[in-house]
């Protein structure tokens, strides 16, 4: 997998560097950083412009980049180990579900389950990206079906929470092992998995405006489960 861009650079050279195969650079970088890269004795490679866009795929890359090994996605058996999981269903944007992963990193979520879509080698860089470095951290799941999905999640005794515009807030104590379900972009959970649901929760807007980006209302909806839980 390719990485670029310094944050990223970064955050893989600081907290796995032993998965790092090779380095690229195509501007001069800051001898303090070179001098930790040379540390690891592997290949520097420099590289024109050209091949630098190339491989940034027109993404801003400031002249770093990196190959390390691909993340091994987690199996669904040991996601059921943890307690606080986010189920994904049908999301599109691999910025958004790059931006719920670090939010979700941030707020102790222990796992992700992407469901209903694949995931190239190219989605699972720009999500890596996306996330700030976070994906390294977070353990992720890719499952065929959100429907099939939710009776293996409430046989292994998880509570269920769905995100739904016409839901309502959280009143009651949040049990130990909990799932937040979030819905595609553009239409967010279908009925028949909202219908599933042990409770189904929304974020309330005012002004008349209903229009919220998934990542936003994610980071808010772990927020307000995770203080119910410590309320309780």
């Amino acid at each position: 997998m390719i990485v670029f861009g310094r944050k990223c650079f970064e955050y893989v050279l600081t907290h796995t560097p032993l998965l790092i195969n090779e380095v690229y650079l195509s501007k001069e970088i800051d001898k303090k950083l070179f001098s930790k890269i040379k540390t690891l004795k592997i290949p520097i490679i420099r590289i024109d412009n050209k091949k630098a866009q190339s491989l940034a795929r027109g993404g801003n890359h400031q002249g770093m980049f990196l190959s390390m090994q691909d993340m091994a996605l987690q199996s669904l058996e040991s996601m059921l180990e943890y307690e606080r999981l986010m189920v994904l269903c049908n999301l599109n944007d691999i910025g958004n579900i790059g931006s719920i992963i670090r939010s979700a990193y941030a707020l102790g979520i222990d796992g992700i389950i992407l469901c209903d879509r694949g995931l190239s080698r190219d989605a699972l860089s720009g999500i890596f990206r996306a996330s700030s470095g976070a994906l390294l951290k977070m353990p992720l799941c890719l499952y065929h079906s959100s429907l099939d999905i939710i009776n293996i999640l409430k046989m292994k005794g998880f509570s269920l929470f769905g995100s739904d515009i016409r839901g309502s807030s959280i009143t009651s104590s949040i049990p130990r092992k909990w799932t937040l379900f979030m819905g595609q972009e553009d239409i967010g959970l279908t009925r028949r998995l909202l219908e599933k649901m042990d409770y189904v929760l929304s974020v309330e807007m005012r002004d008349d405006f209903d229009s919220l980006n998934v990542s936003v209302a994610a980071g808010i909806l772990i927020d307000r489960l995770n203080n119910m839980q410590k309320r309780h």
